[in-house]
């Protein structure tokens, strides 16, 4: 059976179909009206993702409509977007998940060309940080699941641990308030460079991307705080990753994407589990951490 939906704001239609053909994520997908509504009327507009100009997923078809289960944040990584999550969002579409209860923002430009520019900027953690707390509101959860890939691993877990920090661009202070570990009950980590990348050693602060304040370089001082406190992104945390993952790969002190703390990590060996691969085959297994907090 064909998808019948390439946009969320398609009209529905009357033929019977399954959950799983009614989701599909594309670059031309949108928030639901209701969500977009709801954004702007709840102080969300002045956030890039509710703008309505880049990829997104999620939202009721009306305010009227129920959320049963627990809403899944999808935040991508580095150049990539909300779009990114197709494979993701139509296996748990498969497994009952509605439009309502999966969202996925896009954060920072779609272009891999400006990748080196982008860093755990002020910007880009409150951004993250303002479409969980939206979420979480806009559904009346009492928890959301979080689900990151590559640098928007490092940026949600700073954006649930909340707190201070330093913009190394704009050299600002900036302080992004209390944690938000209580609103989440599991979060996976996909291909994080959690404890730095081994390329940034060679670039350093001569790129934003692995800068040794905020970016991605193995002595950095934000990766280093984020990894002060173990176990502070959710009630469970987990991390998928893979040694043949050609970008974040093994740091020169061992495995740089395990969460300090975790609870369980699933990891690959082989290809197609490079950088993208190990995000784009695994929905199944992040399902089953989200669905029955076990590592399958």
């Amino acid at each position: 059976m064909a998808t019948r939906i390439a946009s969320q704001n398609s009209t529905p239609s009357t033929a019977r179909t399954s959950r799983a053909d009614e989701v599909s994520v594309s670059k031309q997908s949108r928030f639901s009206n209701d969500f977009q509504k709801w954004l702007h009327e709840n102080g969300y507009g002045k956030y890039d993702f509710a703008k309505g100009n880049v990829p997104a997923f999620g939202g009721k078809s009306s305010s009227g409509e129920k959320v049963t289960k627990e809403p899944v944040i999808f935040i991508h990584g580095n150049s990539d977007s909300a779009a990114g999550w197709k494979n993701s969002i139509e296996t748990f579409a498969k497994d009952g998940y509605k439009p309502s209860e999966m969202y996925a923002m896009t954060w920072g430009p779609m272009d891999p060309m400006k990748s080196g520019q982008q860093y755990h900027s002020e910007k880009n953690l409150e951004e993250v940080r303002a479409f969980i707390e939206a979420v979480k509101k806009y559904t009346g959860a009492e928890k959301v699941d979080v689900i990151g890939h590559s640098m928007g691993v490092t940026l949600a877990r700073k954006a649930i641990q909340g707190g201070d920090g330093f913009d190394s661009q704009t050299h600002q202070k900036y302080d992004l308030g209390k944690p938000l570990t209580d609103s989440v009950d599991t979060f996976v980590g996909i291909a994080g460079a959690n404890h730095g990348l081994a390329s940034a050693l060679f670039t350093g602060d001569l790129v934003p991307t692995t800068n040794k304040t905020d970016g991605l370089h193995p002595s950095s001082k934000f990766l280093s705080d984020i990894n002060a406190v173990n176990h502070d992104e959710g009630s469970h945390v987990y991390s998928i990753w893979s040694h043949a993952d050609e970008l974040v790969g093994v740091g020169i002190a061992g495995a740089t994407s395990p969460i300090p703390g975790q609870d369980g990590q699933k990891v690959y060996g082989t290809f197609p589990f490079g950088h993208m691969g190990v995000k784009n085959y695994t929905a199944e297994t992040q399902l089953a951490m989200i669905r029955d907090h076990q590592v399958r």
